[in-house]
């Protein structure tokens, strides 16, 4: 898979531009604040419908215009699909798909697979547990597009009967211990518990398929300096679920044991929103003991570890560096060019020339004044 051309209109700093690109290494390079990263960060988007820099598509509108327009040709197995987005700040964002209006957003999900590292993804070893909760559902995602709907149902029961918990918890206080009615709750339970069963039961598996491979790319990345664990720890007591249907039974209990301090809070305090994916090196949590380079380190087998299972699903994805060998020291800046150099696509910003491994060699473009040429 490789995207084989990248048409922006007025996405960040952009007006427009045109980007052919081909299999192999593609490095872009320029000073800081030229718009390398809002290149990739365009790419990015079209594979999951979001941004790796921002929590919201008003910043991805260049500044003065209505909408951005993102346009990717995307070469799969010799087939080549055009995808185009419209971001629209405050309204629904649209999709075609080869020139056809008859789709949704969520229909792009899995058309084009890309694995991003960047700076930003240091959060994953010494960021708070959303961030790793991210990481899962993104990767469950991009290996099954369906997902995206059952996460969406979770988070839509979970606002409801968040807002219902609310209403109860206020009036509680307001009429000196006598509740809001919450007859409605136990069916809010079962939807909760539904979709967060799904949720949890891939999760779970998920996180079992990245184990061997996290350990072996932080092997390959900082030899002797592990072994590293990963552990899908749930918000409340008990044995991982082996299956959906056991994850059903267990978050419905879960809930039913903790009614009377929701009531009182006025917020759901068991589920999948609230569990974490523990990180351990050696004996030890990776946050807040392991170093600089081994934190890096683990965020790169994380992403790295994503990058062998979707190639494992079938189909290469693309791999985005973004900034990434500035941050690394010699020895891992080349480990991990050796380990990427011969993807079916690898896509790198850079500010100076040097900051790109020889290993990677390819194509070159310098992007300056929202320009984009290929050297």
């Amino acid at each position: 898979m490789h995207v084989a051309h990248l048409s922006l209109a007025d996405f960040r700093s952009y007006a427009r531009v045109e980007v052919p690109l081909d299999p192999g290494v593609s490095a872009f390079v320029g000073p800081n604040g030229q718009g390398k990263t809002n290149l990739v960060e365009a790419i990015g988007y079209v594979s999951t419908l979001g941004s790796h820099r921002v929590a919201t598509d008003a910043p991805l509108i260049r500044l003065g215009a209505e909408r951005a327009v993102v346009r990717s040709s995307v070469v799969d197995r010799a087939r080549t699909t055009l995808v185009e987005l419209e971001i629209t700040a405050g309204k629904a964002n649209r999709a075609r798909i080869n020139r056809s209006d008859n789709v949704r957003p969520k229909d792009v999900l899995g058309l084009l697979r890309t694995v991003l590292f960047a700076p930003e993804d240091l959060s994953l070893v010494k960021g708070d547990p959303g961030e790793r909760r991210r990481f899962l559902d993104e990767l469950l995602t991009a290996r099954a597009p369906r997902l995206a709907g059952v996460r969406q149902d979770y988070e839509r029961v979970l606002k409801q009967r968040n807002a219902l918990l609310k209403t109860a918890a206020m009036a509680r206080r307001a009429g000196g211990g006598k509740g809001a009615d919450l007859s409605t709750l136990e069916v809010w339970d079962g939807h909760l518990a539904r979709a967060g069963a799904e949720l949890t039961a891939f999760r779970v598996r998920l996180v079992d398929a990245l184990q061997p491979l996290v350990a072996q790319a932080y092997e390959q990345l900082a030899p002797g300096g592990g072994p590293t664990l990963l552990e899908y720890r749930s918000s409340f007591e008990g044995a991982l679920p082996a299956s959906r249907e056991e994850a059903y039974q267990q978050l419905l209990e879960a809930l039913q044991a903790v009614r009377k301090q929701e009531t009182e809070r006025g917020l759901t305090l068991v589920g999948p929103h609230r569990d974490e994916l523990g990180l351990k090196l050696g004996e030890l949590p990776a946050k807040g003991y392991a170093s600089h380079g081994e934190s890096w380190s683990y965020a790169l087998a994380l992403r790295l570890a994503s990058y062998e299972l979707l190639r494992a699903d079938g189909g290469e994805p693309v791999l985005i560096l973004d900034d990434v060998f500035a941050e690394l020291d010699a020895r891992r800046r080349d480990q991990l060019a050796e380990l990427v150099a011969g993807g079916e696509q690898v896509l790198v910003t850079a500010a100076v020339p040097d900051d790109v491994p020889k290993a990677l060699r390819g194509a070159r473009y310098a992007v300056a004044g929202g320009a984009v040429d290929r050297l």
